[in-house]
């Protein structure tokens, strides 16, 4: 099965790479894709994000690291995805997802995998790393 971890990463922190570890460990392969939004300027340039990705994740051989703009579900009826990962800190993140994965499946019928974050992990955001 091919899956799908979407995001910003915007910067990628500890706990993003931890998500795709873990998500690596679970399916055949695994995309991690950096969404693009045009009408928004990032913190990095995508270029970046895309070199700090591919380095930490280099040992994995079933990751690749991809951008796509758009709907998700569109890049994932595309490239022939099966399901998307999404990681989980609190219940806030939860109920923001979860109408996102209703959606996702009713769109394209691709399922969301929940992972909770690590406890090590769990306390990191992007915008706690950038201090905004």
């Amino acid at each position: 099965m091919r899956a799908i971890y979407p995001g910003s990463f915007d910067p990628a922190t500890e706990g993003h790479l931890d998500i795709a570890r873990r998500g690596a460990e679970l399916f055949d392969e695994l995309v991690v894709a950096i969404g693009v939004n045009p009408s928004k300027v990032g913190r990095f340039p995508v270029i970046d994000r895309v070199r700090v990705l591919t380095s930490a994740l280099r040992d994995l051989s079933n990751v690749s690291v991809a951008t796509f703009s758009g709907l998700l579900e569109m890049y994932c009826r595309d490239n022939d995805v099966d399901v998307i990962i999404r990681g989980i800190r609190n219940k806030m993140d939860l109920r923001h997802e979860v109408p996102m994965a209703h959606m996702n499946r009713h769109l394209s019928g691709i399922d969301s995998l929940f992972l909770p974050t690590s406890a090590k992990t769990g306390f990191i955001s992007s915008t706690v790393v950038m201090g905004t």
